[in-house]
């Protein structure tokens, strides 16, 4: 494990368009305030390597403290349950979604989707393709109606600036909150 924690002061935020619909959105709460509370646990596989490396260098802009699960150096024959289950792990044990958030990326995404969802209180959304229509709306409402608290990417299907736009999307996102969706959160918990 590796961790990355940056300070907040002197933080660019370089998305405007995030913060402002962010402050609409929730007015007794900054954008600042947010984001600088969240905790970020983040694995990839081998193929996922080069976008890890990218969406950490996103984060750290964002002044989010970073905990790295691995894998630190590319190896081609490393397995992703290796490093995505201590992100399930992680999340799992920090059962807050307005707190702590998970990202996994591997190639196509699907496994590290899989692996995730196997812990409990984990909720993995899984993103791919370049449509960002579609995965911004998948990336919305995967918060707002599932509180989803992992978000996989498909590193082999999505490029750099998708993944990048898309995370700050689902970064941003807040559960509504609204009884339906905890009611069938719940079931999905056995509660």
């Amino acid at each position: 494990m590796f961790k990355r924690s940056d300070t907040y002061a002197g933080v660019k935020i370089i998305n405007l368009f995030v913060k402002e619909a962010y402050i609409k959105r929730y007015k007794s709460f900054s954008f600042h305030d947010i984001i600088r509370i969240m905790k970020i646990a983040i694995a990839s596989d081998h193929a996922g390597f080069e976008l890890k490396k990218h969406l950490i260098s996103l984060l750290e802009e964002l002044g989010l403290e970073i905990t790295d699960f691995g894998p630190l150096l590319y190896d081609e024959n490393d397995d992703y349950p290796d490093y995505v289950k201590s992100v399930g792990e992680y999340i799992s044990k920090n059962n807050n979604s307005d707190e702590y958030r998970g990202i996994v990326i591997g190639g196509s995404g699907q496994g590290e989707n899989i692996c995730a969802n196997r812990f409990e209180n984990v909720r993995s959304v899984l993103i791919y393709g370049d449509d960002f229509d579609l995965n911004q709306n998948i990336a919305k409402l995967s918060r707002q109606h599932n509180d989803a608290n992992v978000i996989s990417f498909a590193a082999r299907f999505i490029n750099n600036e998708t993944a990048e736009e898309i995370l700050k999307i689902w970064l941003s996102e807040r559960f509504s909150g609204d009884e339906r969706h905890k009611r069938r959160i719940s079931k999905i918990d056995n509660k």
